[in-house]
């Protein structure tokens, strides 16, 4: 399993005590968590608008993260512009999956496979991981 992690995901899983952190340490034993440039700027600007006490913590992950250049922008999908360097990011990296708390963006497509990256929440990825 190739996990790619939304900004989203990066920002809750910097606090230690979340259910999002909790489950990429379970992820991390049994896959790989890929992210980007894109997903890492944004979490870390969130970081230090909203949480600046997890700025610290945020950058621990980044050693447990594969940081991936590759980007596939070849797919249709209704989904702002902002949004396609992370679904390019995990199809560009062969990913088997996309980790997103993103409802208004990508809810309707939760449980859908895009060329080949199954977007999941993480009640969906703790379901599969379990």
């Amino acid at each position: 399993m190739r996990v790619f992690l939304d900004a989203n995901i990066l920002f809750s899983a910097a606090a230690k005590n979340s259910a999002t952190r909790f489950l990429l340490d379970l992820l991390l034993t049994k896959a790989e968590a890929f992210t980007n440039q894109h997903a890492w700027g944004e979490a870390s600007r969130n970081i230090e608008l909203k949480r600046p006490e997890h700025a610290e913590s945020l950058i621990k992950l980044k050693k447990m993260l594969i940081f991936t250049d590759a980007f596939s922008g070849e797919f249709h999908l209704d989904i702002p512009d902002e949004d396609v360097p992370i679904l390019a990011g995990a199809i560009g990296s062969k990913c088997t999956h996309l980790w997103t708390g993103d409802k208004k963006h990508f809810g309707k497509y939760f449980g859908k496979t895009i060329r080949g990256v199954k977007i999941v929440s993480g009640v969906m990825l703790a379901d599969e991981l379990m």
